[in-house]
This record gives structure tokens, C-alpha cells and sequence, in this order.
């Protein structure tokens, strides 16, 4: 914990939430709402990671108590809960651990999530519906919020594609480890003879950026298409040409967002999602440079980096990590803790390797 606090820098994190506190206190904070939200979201942010801390702090304490309690009493019950909450602290502080491995430029960024369907027809579709599903999941059990910006949906059932932002300290850094393409094998419940199928998505994880980040894309390199919205979405969500596509004509870039009702308020979220989408393909062109001038031969982050098997046995499988689990269904439902906590380990030790 001492090893934490100091990577975490606890001291300049007390002092930059005193120094929000009094930008927030600002009468005219609201004049600048983009600033305001800035700011009031780095607060609550901070502010988070500061009692994740501080709680677990004051629980290794108030353990150290009971343990001396339960050794003076020569009392098994008290001995009993002292090694139960010994073995939670523990895996919590393993988990704030990981938290500190991630020093990456943007990792400390809120994660912005994109999900294809790959190949599978159908069976494909409902896969990258219940990767979002999952990923939505998680971000419950984390009390973090989910903004959906674009849902493609498939004809028969589940997505073409989906892109949603994550709105987590860390998420960027957390999250950027679940890019790549997944597998899925399941005895298809869209096949009449009962066949097993395989099929395929594509993750993609970019961070969200902040208005200090220098991206400036010239007009004439975007064209913007508008259309209507498609899928469930009532009132006059999908009644008005509303959705935006703009495309980054240099770079084939799409992307697009459907979520709100107002045609500037989608154009001005989509512009969010392609200028965090330029950021990212610029930097893994710099680090493709890098890896060509060192000679790197190492396999990519890009193709099938985990399978989930359903049919004829039970198993999650990490092929990077070698981390599984015999519980799918508990995966689908957002326990990807274990999986992400194995992956940022294998980065950090795959990052050293190479430099």
C-alpha cells in the first residue's frame, strides 16, 4: 500500500481536488459549460480514486485490530472473519495495484468503445450484442456510466456494429487491453439443425479525448452525410434525418451517431468519436515506425486474442495471458475483472521485453 500511495502520488491528488473544489466554487463556472464539465468530472473523478484509497486503507487497520483481537481471545470465529477479510483485502489491493501499471500517455482517459461483427452471418450479430452487453455490465458492477453514440443493428438479431464511451478513471488504460478480434463457439440457437457455429468480433478501444488534445482535422477532409436513424428509438429519434456519418476522406475513417435527437448535437458527438479515432491510428502508426526500426516481430494486439467456448465444454480462454475460466456465463454478465487485471500484467511485462 505504501508502493501504491507513492505511484499514485496521493498527496498531489489531495491537493489537485482542493484546487477543483475552488474552480468548481466559481460563480461563473457554468459560463463555460465544456470547461464546467471538465472540471467537475476530473473532481468527481479524483475524488473517487481518493476513497477507493482511503477505504481500503482504513479496512487494512480496522484488520489489523481484529487480528490481534482474535490471536489475545484464542477466539475461532473472530480468527474465522479476520481470514475471510484478510483474503478480500488482499485481491483488493492486488487490484489497485494493476492500477498503478497503467502510466501509458492516455491511460488515465475515459475509453471509447467501438464493436464489429465479424464473420458468422447471424450468429456474429448476437455475439457483438452480448460483447456490449458484457462490457455494459462491467461498467454497472463499477458504478460507471455508459454513453451509447451508435447502435447498427443486424437484420435478423444483435449488431452490425456499436460505439458507446465508458466514463471511467483509468478507462482508457483498463479497457484498451480487450481490443482485438474475439471468438465465439456455440451451438447456434439461429440454426434449425442445431449446428455448432463459429464466429467473430472485432473490438476496438480509443480514448476519449479532452479539448487540449491537438487534432485538427481541415473541412475539406470531412464529408458529412445525414440520414435517418434506424432500430428502436421512439419519439422523433428516428422520424427526422437527424444521424450523422462523417467520413475522414485522407484515412477512410467512418464514423457516425444516431443517439441524439438534434442533427448538431450528433454531428458534434460523432466529430468527438473521429478526432479519438485519428489520435489513435496516428499513435499506432508512430509505434508501427518504432517497432520496424527496432527490428520488433512480435504478434499484434489485433487478431483472435480470446475464445469463448459454449459447446461441447464451458471455457473462457485469454490466448495472450493463458487466463481462462470455466464460467461463460458469469464473463457475459461482466465479471472481466481477472481477465483485465491478467492482461494488463501481460502488456506491462510485453512492453519491458521490448524496450
Amino acid at each position: 500500500m505504501h508502493t501504491i500511495e507513492q505511484v499514485l502520488d496521493v498527496d498531489a491528488m489531495r491537493r489537485e481536488i482542493a484546487d477543483l473544489g475552488e474552480q468548481v466554487a466559481v460563480p461563473d463556472l457554468w459560463d463555460d459549460q465544456a470547461n464546467a464539465q471538465r472540471v467537475t468530472g476530473r473532481l468527481s473523478a479524483l475524488q473517487g480514486e481518493l476513497a477507493r484509497f482511503s477505504n481500503l486503507h482504513d479496512r487494512i487497520e480496522d484488520l489489523g485490530v481484529l487480528m490481534e483481537l482474535a490471536q489475545e481471545e484464542s477466539d475461532a470465529d473472530s480468527r474465522v472473519e479476520a481470514e475471510n477479510e484478510m483474503r478480500k483485502v488482499t485481491k483488493a489491493v492486488e487490484q489497485l495495484e494493476v492500477r498503478t501499471l497503467l502510466s501509458g500517455e492516455f491511460d488515465a482517459r475515459e475509453a471509447l468503445v467501438t464493436i464489429r461483427s465479424g464473420a458468422g452471418g447471424v450468429d456474429a450479430a448476437d455475439f457483438a450484442e452480448m460483447l456490449m452487453r458484457m462490457y455494459t455490465r462491467w461498467a454497472e458492477r463499477n458504478n460507471y456510466s455508459v454513453e451509447v453514440f451508435d447502435t447498427s443493428y443486424a437484420e435478423e438479431a444483435g449488431l452490425k456494429s456499436a460505439t458507446f464511451a465508458i466514463h471511467a478513471p483509468y478507462g482508457y488504460g483498463t479497457l484498451s487491453v480487450e481490443a482485438g478480434t474475439h471468438r465465439l463457439v456455440r451451438i447456434s440457437p439461429f440454426d434449425n439443425q442445431g449446428r455448432r457455429q463459429t464466429s467473430f468480433a472485432a473490438v476496438e478501444v480509443v480514448p476519449v479525448l479532452e479539448q487540449t488534445d491537438e487534432i485538427e482535422i481541415p473541412e475539406e477532409e470531412i464529408r458529412i452525410d445525414v440520414y435517418r436513424s434506424s432500430g428502436p428509438g421512439g419519439q422523433s429519434v428516428n422520424t427526422t434525418d437527424s444521424a450523422v456519418r462523417l467520413t475522414h476522406v485522407p484515412t477512410g475513417t467512418v464514423v457516425s451517431c444516431q443517439n441524439e435527437k438534434s442533427q448538431l448535437q450528433n454531428k458534434a458527438s460523432a466529430m468527438v468519436i473521429l478526432k479519438a479515432k485519428l489520435l489513435a491510428l496516428k499513435k499506432a502508426e508512430e509505434r508501427a515506425q518504432l517497432d520496424e526500426l527496432r527490428g520488433d516481430v512480435q504478434g499484434s494486439w489485433g487478431d483472435q486474442m480470446r475464445n469463448y467456448v459454449l459447446h461441447p465444454y464451458q471455457l473462457v480462454k485469454d490466448l495472450r495471458t493463458e487466463y481462462e475460466t470455466g464460467n461463460p456465463q458469469a464473463v457475459f454478465d461482466g465479471e472481466i475483472d481477472a481477465f483485465l487485471e491478467a492482461g494488463i500484467r501481460w502488456r506491462r511485462g510485453a512492453d519491458k521485453a521490448a524496450s
